[in-house]
Order: C-alpha cells, then sequence, then structure tokens
C-alpha cells in the first residue's frame, strides 16, 4: 500500500474508533484542529477576526463549523466551503430505559436513523453520549461526555430451532426484537433504575443528579483491513466518518490564502436535517453573516461573497454489489478503490449541476485524482443527503461526492482501501 495512502487511513482509523456519538466525534475534530492553532468562537460574542486566522464554532456539542481566513483576503473573496455530517444510524436509549424480563436486564431504545437492524445482532455492544448533571444554577447544568468503553450490552439472536424460516427473511421489530441485554437482576432494587445507577458509578456523580442524557449504543470493534492486498476496510460509522476525517485534513493543508475556506460537519443528516445543528438550520448563514460582519462588508458585499462560492456536500455513495449488479443503473456502476464519486439526480436529492461538476472533474484532472460518477437507477427511488438542504438556505454552487461503499447503513460498513486518499486529495485541491 502507498505510504501516502496508509497515512491518510491511518487518520481515518484514529477517528472512527474515536467518533463513536456525533459528541465524540465534535470533541475529536476540536482536538484535531486546536492542534494546528484553531481558535473557539462563540455565537453570542462578538467576532474579531484576523486574516491568516483560523476559528471553529462547537454548536450544541455534536455540529461543528471551522473556517479559515486567507492571509490576502479581500472583498471579492469567495466562501470556498466543505459540508459532511457527524451522525449515523445506530440505536438511542430512551428515558426510563430500565427493563426486567424474568430476571434478564434490558435496555429500551429506539432506532436512530435508517439502520439495517440484523447487523446489530450477536456482537458485543457499548454505550456512550452526553450526560447533563445537576449544578448550582438551573439555566447551566453540568455537561459530562460518556463513553462505557467496556462491552456492556448484547443483541442475541433466536435459534434457528426457534425460527426456522430465519434464512427466509423474518421482519424485526424494533420495540420487541432490539432491546439489548445489559446483566442480570439479582435484587427487586435494582428492577427501576439500574441503567441509571451503572452510569451514576462511571461518571462519578450521585444518580438523583442525573437530569438528563443522550445515549447511543455503539458498535466498539476496530477498522481492520480485508482482502489478500488489503484492498478494502471494514469498520463501523464509515457513513459519514469518511467525510469528516477528509474535510478536516483538507482544510488544515490548505494553501489557498486569497478566499475564505470553512467546513461543517452537521449533527441529523440521518434523521432530515431539519433541527437546530442540521444542515436545514439558519446555523451557516449566521456563520457567514457573523466572518462577513467581522470583515467588515456591508450586506451587498456580504451576498456578492456568498454567490461567489461553492459547497462540497460530502457524503458516501453506493458501489456495485457483486452480488446484486442489477441494483445499480446501467451505465453509472462505481466500484470500489475506483476513486469517490461525484453524484448527481434530476430530482435534486444531490445537489449537482453541470458547472460544479465541472469544477470537481477540473480539480481531479489538474491533480491526476480518481473519480467516479454515480446516479440511481430510473425505477429506484434513492437516497438524499445535506447539500441540496443546505444549497436551499445558502443558494452556491453545490456538489455532491463521497466515498462509494457497500453495507450502508450496516453496524459494520466496507469500502476500498484506496477511496479516502482520493477524497481527502480532492478536498485539498478544493482548499489549496
Amino acid at each position: 500500500m502507498n505510504k501516502n495512502v496508509k497515512q491518510i487511513n491511518d487518520k481515518l482509523f484514529s477517528m472512527l474508533e474515536n467518533g463513536i456519538t456525533p459528541f465524540h466525534v465534535v470533541l475529536d475534530t476540536v482536538s484535531q484542529l486546536e492542534a494546528e492553532g484553531y481558535k473557539a468562537l462563540s455565537m453570542t460574542d462578538e467576532w474579531k477576526l484576523k486574516k491568516g486566522g483560523n476559528y471553529y464554532i462547537n454548536h450544541n456539542d455534536s455540529t461543528i463549523i471551522a473556517f479559515h481566513v486567507g492571509k490576502s483576503t479581500d472583498k471579492k473573496a469567495a466562501f470556498r466551503m466543505a459540508a459532511a455530517h457527524t451522525d449515523f444510524p445506530c440505536l438511542f436509549v430512551k428515558p426510563s430505559p430500565e427493563v426486567n424480563t424474568n430476571g434478564y436486564g434490558q435496555v429500551n431504545i429506539e432506532i436512530y436513523g435508517g439502520a439495517i437492524y440484523n447487523t446489530w445482532f450477536d456482537r458485543p455492544l457499548s454505550l456512550a453520549g452526553k450526560v447533563a448533571v445537576r449544578s448550582k444554577d438551573a439555566f447551566k447544568p453540568e455537561i459530562k461526555f460518556f463513553d462505557a468503553k467496556d462491552k456492556i450490552l448484547y443483541i442475541p439472536n433466536l435459534a434457528i430451532h426457534m425460527n426456522r424460516e430465519v434464512n427466509k427473511g423474518v421482519e424485526i421489530n424494533a420495540q420487541t426484537d432490539m432491546l439489548p441485554l445489559i446483566g442480570m437482576l439479582k435484587e427487586k432494587l435494582e428492577d427501576k433504575e439500574f441503567l441509571l445507577s451503572y452510569l451514576a458509578k462511571k461518571l462519578g456523580v450521585k444518580k438523583e443528579d442525573i437530569l438528563d442524557y443522550e445515549l447511543f449504543v455503539y458498535n466498539p470493534e476496530k477498522p481492520e483491513y480485508v482482502g489478500m492486498d488489503k484492498d478494502f476496510i471494514s469498520a463501523p460509522r464509515l457513513d459519514n466518518i469518511t467525510s469528516c476525517q477528509a474535510l478536516i485534513s483538507g482544510i488544515l493543508e490548505g494553501a489557498d490564502e486569497k478566499n475564505i475556506h470553512l467546513i461543517a460537519l452537521f449533527n441529523h443528516e440521518e434523521i432530515g436535517s431539519g433541527t437546530k445543528q442540521g444542515a436545514g438550520s439558519l446555523l451557516l448563514n449566521h456563520v457567514i453573516e457573523k466572518i462577513a460582519a467581522a470583515l467588515n462588508y456591508n450586506e451587498q458585499e456580504r451576498v456578492s461573497a456568498i454567490y461567489n462560492g461553492i459547497l462540497l456536500s460530502v457524503d458516501v455513495a453506493h458501489a456495485t454489489h457483486p452480488n446484486k449488479v442489477g441494483k445499480m443503473d446501467i451505465t453509472n456502476k462505481p466500484v470500489l478503490n475506483g476513486g469517490f464519486c461525484i453524484k448527481a439526480a434530476c430530482s435534486q436529492s444531490y445537489a449537482t449541476d453541470c458547472e460544479g461538476i465541472a469544477i470537481v472533474k477540473g480539480l481531479c484532472d489538474n491533480a491526476k485524482i480518481k473519480y467516479q460518477r454515480f446516479e440511481n437507477r430510473s425505477d429506484v427511488r434513492g437516497g438524499g443527503t445535506l447539500g441540496s438542504i443546505a444549497s436551499a438556505h445558502t443558494p452556491v454552487k453545490t456538489v455532491d461526492i463521497g466515498i462509494p461503499m457497500l453495507a450502508m447503513h450496516s453496524a459494520r460498513e466496507f469500502m476500498g482501501s484506496e477511496d479516502e486518499f482520493a477524497l481527502y486529495s480532492l478536498v485539498k485541491a478544493f482548499f489549496a
């Protein structure tokens, strides 16, 4: 494997292991940015920006926007922006989650996003997220980020002897079939709050001081190379940490000093983006407004800078499945290790147009970066991503791109080992 490819994959592997929830993706992003001199800003403060400065905004702990002001930026500068998402399909813990089933302790969950249910069975699982703890000021609870680290949860399959039709396909009920085991209950007192007691012990706080939480069940397995020549990568959370890491590396290595570079890692793409920390919010516009105000743009100059800009919407794409080739478009069939995909749809579920595609292809041709085209079959309703949502609020040229992959939305996904490097190379060229 090429040394440069391995270095980029090493960064991806690190973020895959650290980014176990959207909160932890943001924590890892902050760590990478601050190591390169990026400084935190607050949306409630007046900003004083310097040319050549590097800044970030942590919004609700699960969305982060980072930007670089070019050293020679003037009021004719463009906003070069790229966006991805920090969330992924998984299991989300409900309030009052403790369930006692014949002495088995189980956790009541709901499904977050479009998960493939059966991939969560028969593998050790863990728990992580954000916990709000009582403080002296009711308006400012203490926030703690939690990771059990231990493999404490498990969803066992029913034996084939009791489910003879399982290999013909059996419907899985999200409420009755997906409750993970967490332990055996030995005392009646454990029936009501055994998970809350566990949380309190791990966090070193009183149980009654835990006011609320956002906890996710996650797959703690590590990313691995697969194949005779390490052609593939198998890992949880490839959708969309592949894009997050490519954007972080790209903006940190961008060399252009004439424009304003910005990356936005939004939460809640998997559930529609229409939230206060999603791409459907006004957050990106407000950030642009505050940047323009700090650089003394008037209203016309700010609007001109936006319309002179461009947005990369970076999310994963579907690769051709070797056992299901007929599921793909008849002429656009991207494969693993063929490079990242440029995604398009006349429905504008992908927000790409020909000028945006031309720009991306030009960058790739100049730097000899591998890319492919993705289109859905005409008789299949395809997915969408945040590009069309974000560009409706911030109407700039937009291109949807991302690495091709298999097993998308599985508890463990599959990609080509060379494709992250292609995506990173494009983002770096975009900010060059």
